[in-house]
């Protein structure tokens, strides 16, 4: 089984596109009405990867301590791409962090409703090793990373 796409709730249906479209290249394919917007990332084979329902700028946030969802991860297909997606957060001022994961490798930020998401590269399988069964949170050395796993691919995510 395999997570097929997210719809999120957002405020300015155009802004929300706009602001996948120009940090991570996604396509809008579809709009329902005035309300509902899909996209599809880059190279992906899905109809749609991510959608979006528009509440209206009234709409309020979630209280932080509210349960939901806590954040969305993309996968890049390389480690360089990381850097490539960690510049353009940086630049936009929307980056809230970048972690060492042991078997991933990611950078964090907020879109302009809030939503927090991860962009990683995935450590290949086969090096994985004592990163099998943990999961730890430590500071990112990306150019460490890169001049260690530069130019190799990550396997397809499922």
């Amino acid at each position: 089984m395999n997570l097929n796409h997210a719809v999120l709730k957002v405020r300015d249906l155009d802004r929300s596109v706009a602001f996948y479209r120009e940090l991570f290249g996604f396509t809008e394919v579809a709009r329902a009405g005035r309300r509902m917007a899909f996209m599809r990332a880059p190279d992906s084979q899905n109809h749609h990867d991510l959608g979006f329902l528009a509440l209206g700028g009234a709409a309020v946030d979630a209280p932080e301590r509210a349960v939901g969802l806590f954040h969305l991860a993309w996968q890049v297909p390389a480690i360089e791409d990381l850097a490539v997606i960690r510049a353009k957060l940086i630049e936009g001022g929307v980056m809230t962090g970048e972690s060492d994961h042991g078997a991933t490798k990611s950078v964090y930020g907020l879109d302009p409703d809030g939503h927090e998401f991860e962009v990683m590269w995935m450590v290949p399988r086969e090096l994985w090793g004592e990163y099998e069964s943990q999961a730890p949170t430590r500071a990112l050395d990306l150019d460490a990373e890169i001049a260690r796993f530069g130019t190799r691919r990550a396997a397809p995510h499922a």
